[in-house]
């Protein structure tokens, strides 16, 4: 059985780069996530994980992660990703993840708009929301990431 991760935090952050995978790359950098390997995972908090801004991973360890990404190469247009966590008083909490040309403003409203209707759907009372959003105006490859690190 793998251990239930006890932590989370939400980052995000973007960036360019002379291909998409170096612009993932760099985002992931911005995002304090870029030394690690993620390993993705859905859509659910496990029941009392604790918020912890600011922690810090071993390199190369190998972390559950909720994230979206997105790479354009079209100039000019804005993108953007974004994380939330939708935290309960009694039970696990749900993460969305939002990316799309979109402002950051635009992102930070639908995904909370997200986390409020799937824990409506669920008939679960939501006590906090945390979110990270990112924007970036593509200059010729851009990326933004935001994701949900958890750890033990």
């Amino acid at each position: 059985m793998l251990p239930i991760p006890k932590k989370f935090f939400v980052t995000s952050g973007c960036a360019e780069g002379d291909s998409e995978l170096t612009a993932f790359d760099g985002a992931l950098l911005k995002a304090g996530i870029g030394n690690i390997n993620l390993l993705k995972v859905s859509s659910i908090l496990p029941p009392g994980a604790q918020f912890a801004p600011g922690l810090e991973f071993p390199a190369g360890a190998m972390v559950p992660t909720a994230y979206g990404t997105i790479v354009c190469t079209e100039p000019g247009t804005t993108i953007a990703a974004a994380i939330a966590v939708g935290l309960s008083e009694s039970s696990f909490g749900i993460i969305m993840e939002l990316v799309g040309k979109l402002t950051r403003q635009e992102a930070e409203e639908k995904i909370q708009g997200m986390v409020q209707e799937s824990f409506a759907m669920r008939k679960m009372e939501l006590k906090e929301i945390k979110i990270s959003a990112a924007e970036h105006t593509v200059q010729k490859i851009g990326c933004a990431v935001a994701a949900a690190p958890m750890w033990y």
